[in-house]
């Protein structure tokens, strides 16, 4: 039944299958990316404003690592994780959903999620991931359909710097009281260690240009704000190198159960579990410190590494694990859910996960690892 509902998706979809590869081949890229330096002058065309209601929380629902694939979108796998993403949906009420990457996996399985998403009606945000574009032909086709989606705020952004690189305020009767960072790290590269050790396929993260184009929108940001910084959240798929030494820090002579428990006294601090290696870059890029000089980001939100939901404080910036969603390639039962951030008026964040009981709610499925 899953195989004939594919083939017949993909014979229903051929005309939004094709025309990003048409596009790409008649028209080229360029057209799509804008063009940027370091002198331009930051206006209200580079980036998109939401209106926060006064008095309530500005809510931000995140998926990460959906990661279906063809095979599996129209099985347990998807039905299920399109379950999920609805229950969230309707339990949180979101403001705007974000997605940190790794969003599917080929033509159908995307086509299929951007539908779901869409279905809300409500404006959503994703970022690329290390695996986003493949099965797809090419990763312009995965950026070319979300752009294209009528609730969807993607941005290819400035060219040169991957997929993806766009900002969006949030205001409270038009003032900007919180920025949203959406950036693209990228698949693998080269790089090479201090000890000249080559790594012909490590994780990348945000190149250079990127990092100036980050410095020149908070300070951009800032002017316009009668010189005032503003909070500000970034949100990405693959870690900052910092991720290895915030687990560090917190959790020497803590094992996993009694971390676990002190996340509830220390929630402030630190909360949440490490149950696999971080995997961020395998060199340090110096985005963190980056972040630190100019004092607006105080989030960092990442996916990446699915069984991974620890959120520290480091450094006066907190990193954070956003909590796999969904079934698609691997996961675990206890860190299956989705992951809000809480805004409010002075533009603070509040960071908190929803674990989802899977035989609770009805999801009886085989885990796959």
């Amino acid at each position: 039944m899953a195989i004939l509902k594919l083939v017949v998706a993909f014979f229903v979809c051929f005309p939004q299958i094709i025309s990003p590869l048409f596009v790409q081949f008649t028209q080229g890229e360029e057209k799509f990316f804008t063009e940027w330096t370091p002198e331009a002058e930051f206006s209200e065309a580079d980036y998109v404003s939401l209106e926060k209601k006064p008095g309530e929380d500005f809510v931000i629902l995140n998926l990460t690592d959906v990661q279906l694939s063809e095979e599996k979108v129209f099985a347990k796998h998807g039905t299920y994780s399109f379950e999920l993403i609805t229950k969230l949906v309707n339990e949180n009420k979101p403001d705007l959903i974000t997605l940190s990457g790794d969003n599917a996996w080929g033509y159908i399985a995307y086509l299929e999620l951007i539908e779901l998403i869409e279905s809300f009606d409500i404006p959503w945000a994703p970022v690329m991931g290390n695996h986003d574009g493949q099965g797809c032909g090419t990763e312009f086709w995965a950026a070319y359909s979300l752009s294209n989606a009528e609730n969807c705020l993607f941005k290819f952004g400035p060219k040169d710097m991957g997929y993806g690189n766009y900002i969006i305020n949030i205001t409270e009767n038009d003032k900007i009281i919180h920025t949203l960072f959406m950036m693209d790290t990228h698949g693998t590269n080269e790089f090479v260690l201090d000890d000249g050790t080559v790594v012909e396929d490590g994780y990348d993260h945000l190149w250079d240009n990127q990092q100036e184009w980050y410095k020149w929108a908070v300070n951009g940001i800032k002017e316009i704000n009668s010189g005032k910084i503003v909070e500000s959240t970034v949100i990405f798929h693959i870690p900052v190198y910092e991720y290895h030494a915030a687990w560090d820090e917190v959790s020497v002579g803590k094992t996993k159960e009694s971390f676990g428990e002190g996340n509830k006294k220390n929630k402030s601090y630190f909360f949440g579990v490490k149950t696999e290696g971080s995997c961020p870059s395998p060199v340090n890029n110096g985005f963190f410190e980056l972040c630190k000089s100019l004092g607006s980001t105080k989030n960092i939100l990442v996916g990446h590494d699915h069984v991974n939901d620890f959120s520290v404080m480091y450094e006066g910036i907190r990193l954070s694990y956003s909590l796999k969603t969904g079934f698609g390639s691997y996961w675990t039962e206890d860190l299956i859910g989705g992951t809000t951030l809480n805004i409010n008026s002075k533009g603070n964040v509040d960071i908190q996960h929803h674990y989802y009981d899977l035989e609770e709610n009805g999801f009886d499925i085989t885990n796959n690892k």
